[in-house]
């Protein structure tokens, strides 16, 4: 029982026009701008203008040796512009807006993809599956770097779980006390926008992993009490300490040879120290040490020279202690600025690994602290960390790629990475800090500096990197070299999605269209072949076309750049309704996203565009919702929770359902940290609970969540209480009592206040276990009561019943009934298929893969019946399409399953590895990899 991760539902409604009205929004627009910037520019079409880091203007490569600043996502604001940001604004008149318009729309001629900052390999099967039976096979100590590298490979795929996990098993084997600290700091701000206001920085809420205190070794002995014999005077400038000289040898083997050797001090009982570098009151803390191995109440500035004295006399077991005992100090940002240098200095890991641990919770403000980045940004502070032992490539690591979030311009993360660069040892390190450096080389212009970094990392096995080679020949003037490379490429390596992507940049006319529609159909992932089409589309005032274009990914890959651009079309089109639902939704994933050159907060563009839409009260809202959620138009849901949060931004109800939306989108950090901010904003300790226990459930606390749950009820008997809990049970396989528990809290759960979004959510919940129990009747109650206050969801739970019932016809026609009500729901016509015959399936699963290709389910279906058929090439062909862009779990398990039965036990070993290193405890796939190594073993034999 879970939550459904549906494709949403769009508006294909667009009005009827040929040409670029003039517009109030022009006026409105022109009005803001003006008053929030002196440097906005006005009516210069794209191409004139400069980059951006999200969407990309290609510089006209005669002018690739001038210096081009960075420039926003196309917006309205180009119907605006006129001049580069440095000169004078000057506004048309309102006469002029159509022209405006028109001159100032988005052009084809400028768009470019990104080059991406991780790596991309050319065969990922292959890699990750050698990755995974590296990591079985290595030494504990050289685990950590291992999944490191599983961290690097697996960003291209964008699963943030998977990549978290990645970094939890790099804490789990982490040795040393730094390179536990910097996996444990970046656990924490991998997760920052779940953290909890009034929970300590230190607190790591359960997880242990990312625990500070557990990052940090404690070097603490107890020492025995033997007798004391002999004593020794110490005078520091006319002060005496008296210690017991044997205590006093036992702390070091120069210090014996010193009291009890050949030496002139160990005939004297009375020894000067005043020349070595050590107070009174140090060595009454050495003293004290010598007996007791504890400081007792001595102040950091004693025990610092304390430290000093044992690195002199080369006493390790003191200098542990101290390091300890120094490091249960750094509390604060300033302590550990004061701090680290010692523990750089003397040698002093933990001192230095604590220092650390308080840094890097700073980030990324840290990051515009000069005597923070004073400590890692030089060559000459990496070197002074390197002889320390404490320069790493995990530390510039981390560093680089939160500089890189912040800013991929900046000089700071230029030292970074040319830090990490010096620190990398392996082919895959070098590949990935010289990559790095050549694309924020490229983003500074900086082309000579680039073309050498990505040369440098393509040299080094990352063939991606010469992708940016061909990007800067073509900025200066030479495309028929860049498009050279590209062919090689495709030549060398075969069809991959982004070589044809890259590759239309250089092409023209019908040959651009035809690599941009087979880089989509390699891999339909890639947002800027629909973007391209669209805004083509869009020149030809084909506007209706170009939403339906851009609409094609929205629908199972959302994000803020396309959002932005239909919301762009939907205001040529004067449906201003329309385009602020999308700047509302846009605004929901990135609070703080910016337009108009990255001047103007979105937040003041929908104040602009409600001036032309009609208002809704907050009964209008909830109505406008209610009727959004039941047709599954999550993207309109998100806009009028936007709306109404707006009104009232403290509803933490609001916050969640916000939450539960997102996450059907599958924009797992954007719905975190909606539901952070409903947790934050509970006006009660049990509604509080509840919305911790999600977040628990959410992370995989799965124990702790239902803790939650539990202690909401004691409190308070509330509808997400109960749900909470029922829904955190059923996530098991539940045995007949089990079952019935859940039953019973669900029943519980709908007996609360709560509104029908809600209870239809927990009805449909109800009819599963019923499902599961095989209580058809009951289910079938369950559903009707959820369809009848419109919980559209339901009709396929019922359409499950009626087939379980071996009532096919009845199933099919329920579905139908689903489809009816939202015809651009790709799970709809999936589970449609399993009720028709094999041709009406057949073309189902067709629409559910064009309406959303990251379905699995459609490619798995097809491959099977291949198989049956025994056609086993083409079944292990439809595969391959899928893998090719997402290699899925299931899906690698099921072409290694083909590929050993037709006797290819060396692939099927391939994909089995590959599986396991996105899961290494699929039981299915550990069968599978254990039964087929067994057959290669005894063919070799």
């Amino acid at each position: 029982m879970s939550i459904s991760i549906d494709d949403d539902l769009f508006d294909s409604r667009t009005t009827s026009t040929t040409s670029f009205p003039k517009s109030k929004l022009v006026n409105l627009i022109k009005h803001h701008v003006y008053h929030t910037s002196n440097t906005m520019m006005i009516g210069l079409k794209l191409k004139d203008r400069c980059k951006t880091t999200q969407v990309h203007a290609l510089n006209n490569p005669s002018e690739s040796n001038t210096t081009v600043k960075s420039n926003p996502l196309l917006t309205i604001n180009s119907i605006l512009s006129n001049t580069c940001e440095d000169q004078q604004v000057k506004f048309p008149t309102l006469g002029d807006s159509t022209e405006i318009l028109f001159d100032g729309f988005p052009t084809s001629d400028v768009f470019e993809p990104p080059i991406e900052f991780f790596l991309k390999n050319v065969d990922f099967v292959a890699t990750i599956a050698d990755l995974y039976r590296r990591i079985e096979t290595c030494c504990e100590s050289n685990k950590c770097l291992m999944f490191v590298e599983q961290y690097a490979l697996l960003c291209s795929l964008g699963d943030s779980k998977l990549l978290r996990r990645c970094l939890q098993s790099a804490r789990q084997h982490a040795v040393d006390p730094v390179s536990k600290v910097v996996v444990s700091a970046w656990l924490r701000y991998e997760r920052r926008e779940d953290e909890l206001v009034g929970v300590s920085g230190f607190d790591c809420v359960g997880r242990v992993l990312e625990c500070p205190k557990a990052a940090l070794v404690d070097g603490n002995g107890e020492c025995s009490t033997s007798e004391e014999v002999e004593s020794v005077c110490f005078c520091i400038e006319n002060e005496d300490i008296y210690c017991v000289r044997d205590r006093i040898a036992s702390l070091s083997t120069p210090l014996r040879a010193m009291l009890y050797g050949k030496f002139a001090e160990s005939r004297k009982d009375k020894i000067d120290f005043s020349y070595i570098g050590i107070t009174a009151k140090g060595m009454s803390a050495v003293e004290l040490f010598s007996r007791t191995r504890r400081f007792g109440c001595s102040s950091p500035k004693v025990v610092l020279e304390v430290l000093s004295f044992a690195n002199r006399f080369c006493c390790e077991e003191m200098k542990s202690a101290c390091d300890v005992y120094l490091a249960s100090f750094v509390c604060s940002l300033e302590d550990a600025l004061v701090l680290i240098d010692y523990g750089i200095e003397e040698g002093a890991n933990l001192l230095f690994a604590s220092c650390l641990q308080v840094l890097l919770r700073e980030l990324p403000s840290a990051l515009n602290n000069p005597k923070v980045m004073g400590i890692f940004c030089s060559s000459e502070a990496r070197e002074r960390l390197a002889v320390a032992g404490n320069a790493s490539f995990l530390l510039y690591y981390f560093l680089s790629q939160v500089a890189i979030e912040e800013k991929t311009t900046s000089d700071v993360i230029l030292m970074l990475l040319q830090n990490l660069r010096e620190c990398a040892v392996e082919r895959w390190q070098k590949a990935l800090a010289l990559h790095q450096l050549g694309c924020v080389s490229l983003e500074r212009n900086e082309y000579k500096d680039a073309e050498w970094y990505f040369d440098a990392a393509a040299e080094n096995g990352h063939v991606y990197s010469l992708a940016g080679v061909a990007r800067i020949k073509y900025k200066q003037g030479q495309r028929f070299s860049a498009f050279e490379i590209l062919n090689r490429l495709i030549s060398d390596y075969g069809g991959i999605g982004w070589m044809y992507q890259e590759r239309s940049l250089y092409s023209v006319g019908r040959k651009k269209i035809l690599d941009l529609n087979e880089a989509s159909k390699l891999d339909p992932t890639l947002s800027f072949p629909y973007k391209y089409r669209a805004v083509t589309m869009a020149e030809e005032n084909e506007v209706e076309d170009a939403i339906l274009e851009i609409n094609k990914i929205i629908r199972f890959k959302l994000s803020p750049d396309c959002l932005e651009l239909r919301a762009w079309f939907f205001m040529a089109l004067k449906d201003y309704d329309a385009a602020l639902r999308d700047i509302r939704a846009l605004l929901t994933l990135e609070p703080d996203y910016k337009l108009f050159h990255r001047k103007v907060r979105g937040d003041h563009l929908v104040d602009l565009l409600n001036q032309l839409v009609q208002q809704w009260s907050p009964a209008d809202c909830w109505l406008q919702l209610y009727d959004r959620w039941s047709s599954i138009d999550d993207i309109g849901s998100l806009a009028v929770i936007h709306q109404m949060l707006v009104n009232d931004p403290g509803k933490s109800l609001l916050l969640f359902r916000q939450s539960l939306l997102l996450l059907r989108l599958n924009c797992q950090k954007a719905a975190m940290r909606s539901l952070r901010l409903a947790r934050n904003h509970a006006s009660s300790e049990y509604e509080r609970l509840v919305y911790e226990g999600w977040i628990l459930y959410d992370t995989g606390h799965r124990e702790e969540a239902l803790s939650k749950a539990e202690k909401s009820i004691s409190i308070q008997r509330s509808f997400e209480a109960f749900f909470l809990k029922a829904y955190t049970l059923a996530d098991t396989t539940l045995d007949p009592d089990a079952s019935s528990y859940v039953i019973q809290l669900l029943k519980d759960a709908l007996k609360c206040p709560s509104d029908g979004l809600r209870k239809g959510q927990a009805l449909n919940n109800l009819g599963s276990i019923y499902v599961d129990c095989g209580k058809l009747d009951l289910a079938a109650d369950c559903y009707i009561n959820a369809l009848d206050i419109k919980h559209t969801r339901a009709h396929q739970g019922l359409a499950r019943v009626y087939y379980l019932k071996n009532e096919k016809k009845a199933a099919f026609e329920e579905m139908t009934k689903l489809i009816e009500k939202a015809p651009k729901n790709a799970s709809a016509y999936e589970k449609r298929s399993e009720y028709g015959e094999r041709d009406m399936a057949n073309n189902d699963l067709s629409t559910a893969t064009q309406l959303d290709p990251l379905r699995t389910y459609p490619y798995r279906y097809r491959a099977a019946v291949l198989m049956d058929d025994q056609r086993e090439s083409e079944a292990v062909d439809e595969l391959n399409k899928a893998i090719s862009f997402k290699p899925d779990l299931q899906m690698l398990h099921l072409r290694s399953a083909f590929h050993e039965s037709m006797g290819d036990v060396v692939t099927a070993l391939i994909d089995c590895e590959a599986a396991l290193c996105l899961d290494p405890n699929h039981k299915d796939t550990l069968d599978l990899y254990s039964r087929t190594r067994g057959e290669a073993n005894n063919l070799q034999k």
